[in-house]
């Protein structure tokens, strides 16, 4: 039998580096809850028309990288490429959440999307997730952004990214620049590349998104987007700026930035980087006010931004150490069945501990030294019969008889 592998494009997380993952989920989530926003899950597979309708037929992640099977009961389903239409979903599907407007949202957990792995970007890939429903001011964006910021400045990573910010408007500015948009290509229409070409005629804004070197070079001279705003899209857009500004955040205007999903609105933005390389976008997300309706549900404005785990882990600040542990080191077999209780004694109190099972006390004690441990507790016959240990700090060298029942306090004190 051949060795067996990981699929192509997923990989272990490993103790090592799940605990560089973790450490990137936990300290999102702590900053989340100063922000008031709560944790929900969505499940990892949809009806595939949720992705269809929300992300936008025309994306690349519709039309190329899904992952969609039929399951026994013939229904069509795909793995979530993306946490925001799922939980748009959630919150047409369960009506309380209705009466909490606005829905401040995070989540974390695994996508999935058949595209070409590389450095930072798997097949099975994780997200962090951040949504705000039923806020159609500015401010919203101006928190969601905010938080983006002191998630990547409390992961060390903030001083390394640029923001960059654009305003694709509401949707009457977004019909009136499509048709500008869809004339200015039709006259360079021989340059385009074949993907785009298709686009051309469902969806031209997406061509602004592409990474053809062509495309990019027709890009160049295209019409902005800034120029066509009306003037409500104009109000809105200085708003965002203006807050921003009086946040602290620095930004800059990128009228090429349109995302790649289709149901962004008015904001859209990226926390950049030159620091992993070509695929530089630490995370992004813009606002979608008209995406629950089209999923069927209420009118309901929206606005978020999603982050890729295995990027940030790439960039962030080591992780504080785990505790240092203490070993103990029984001697013989009643002392054996005494350290199982002293154990759990000491990790009820916070203690992190090592227990061996079995060795001589030298064999206990290299165990120790590459477990990093602080200190040993030795216990034999003698020391049971005296309801005592031993406890040798294993930096010092020194040892201490010390009462069972004061362990705690000098290894707390």
């Amino acid at each position: 039998m051949s060795k067996l592998q990981p699929v192509r494009g997923t990989h272990d997380l490993l103790p090592d580096e799940y605990r560089r993952f973790a450490h990137v989920v936990e300290t999102a989530r702590d900053v989340a809850r100063l922000y008031g926003y709560r944790e929900m899950a969505t499940p990892i597979f949809e009806f595939t028309e949720l992705f269809a309708r929300g992300i936008g037929e025309t994306t690349d992640v519709v039309s190329k990288e899904m992952y969609t099977f039929s399951d026994r009961g013939n229904e069509s389903l795909t793995l979530r490429p993306e946490y925001t239409a799922g939980i748009c979903r959630a919150f047409i599907s369960n009506g309380e959440l209705a009466q909490q407007l606005p829905l401040k949202i995070f989540a974390a957990g695994p996508m999935f999307r058949y595209e070409r792995p590389q450095k930072g970007r798997q097949r099975q890939f994780h997200q962090i997730d951040v949504e705000v429903l039923g806020a159609s001011e500015p401010g919203a964006d101006i928190e969601v952004i905010s938080l983006a910021a002191d998630i990547l400045d409390r992961l060390g990573i903030l001083d390394r990214c640029v923001l960059k910010l654009n305003s694709l408007g509401d949707p009457a500015s977004r019909l009136a620049y499509r048709s500008i948009l869809h004339n200015y290509y039709r006259e360079h229409e021989n340059r385009l590349s074949e993907d785009s070409k298709s686009r051309l005629q469902r969806n031209p804004l997406r061509i602004l998104d592409s990474k053809d070197e062509g495309d990019k070079a027709v890009n160049a001279n295209a019409p902005s987007f800034a120029d066509h705003l009306n003037a409500a899209s104009r109000d809105f857009f200085d708003a965002v700026k203006g807050g921003l500004a009086a946040a602290g955040i620095p930004f800059e205007i990128d009228p090429a930035l349109v995302r790649g999903l289709d149901y962004y609105t008015h904001t859209a933005f990226e926390f950049v980087t030159t620091h992993i390389g070509a695929q530089g976008t630490v995370l992004g997300g813009g606002r979608y006010d008209g995406l629950i309706a089209e999923l069927g549900g209420p009118p309901t404005a929206g606005i978020g931004w999603a982050g890729g785990i295995e990027r940030l882990m790439m960039l962030a600040d080591e992780p504080a150490p785990l505790p240092r542990p203490v070993v103990i080191a029984p001697l013989g077999a009643a002392a054996e069945a005494r350290a199982l209780g002293i154990a759990r004694e000491l990790r009820r109190a916070g203690i992190a501990v090592e227990q061996d099972y079995r060795g001589n006390v030298k064999r206990r004690m290299q165990r120790a030294n590459k477990l990093n441990a602080r200190a040993a507790v030795i216990i034999g016959d003698d020391e049971l019969a005296k309801g005592v240990v031993q406890l040798k700090d294993l930096d010092s060298g020194g040892q201490q008889e010390v009462a069972l029942d004061k362990l705690v306090d000098v290894l707390k004190g």
